[in-house]
């Protein structure tokens, strides 16, 4: 009776979870935690691997690590069936952890890709176009790890030549607002 339960458990987890897998390498779903994160917010904490336990590839990891350790305790190592219960149950919420804990960390590796203009105030730079009070220009600077050509605008003053530079104060419409920096 027991050994049926192993069983089951073994060949349904097992089936879940490689059918799940293959699944996901093909592309093919989303991330149908219960509870999960929908927002494509990219930040996680260790909060949030609890509450990725519930989910698919979470109970088909208990299921298959359930069985396949109950089967090797009664089977192989003859264990009563008590004990082998209790242990088939802490080595399946410990790969019900593990899962989530991977899924977490693969998480972690995502990035949006935009980049926040704002994080360019304070950076220098160098002018790139001749900035003009009148029509703007261009400043070539390195903003969250790339090297950029952003449109940009004189704070007061007037005329700033190509190739001098500049430190940006602001943004202002997706174009930075910068003031010449004084040659040293």
């Amino acid at each position: 009776m027991l050994d049926s339960l192993f069983v089951f458990s073994a060949l349904v987890g097992g089936g879940a979870f490689v059918v799940r897998t293959v699944l996901m390498l093909l592309g093919v779903g989303d991330d149908h935690s219960f509870g999960g994160d929908h927002t494509g917010d990219v930040s996680h904490s260790d909060t949030d691997v609890g509450a990725r336990l519930i989910s698919i590839q979470g109970i088909a990891a208990f299921l298959m690590i359930f069985g396949l350790v109950g089967l090797a305790l009664t089977r192989e190592a003859a264990f009563g069936s008590q004990i082998a219960v209790a242990i088939s149950l802490a080595a399946g919420l410990a790969a019900m952890w593990l899962v989530a804990r991977v899924f977490s960390l693969m998480l972690g590796l995502q990035s949006s890709g935009t980049l926040d203009l704002e994080q360019a105030v304070g950076q220098e730079g160098i002018v790139y176009l001749t900035i003009r009070p009148s029509s703007g220009g261009q400043v070539q600077l390195n903003v969250q790890g790339r090297l950029g050509i952003f449109d940009a605008q004189v704070d007061g003053g007037g005329e700033i030549a190509t190739g001098r530079a500049v430190r940006v104060v602001g943004v202002r419409a997706n174009q930075l607002i910068v003031e010449l920096v004084p040659a040293a």
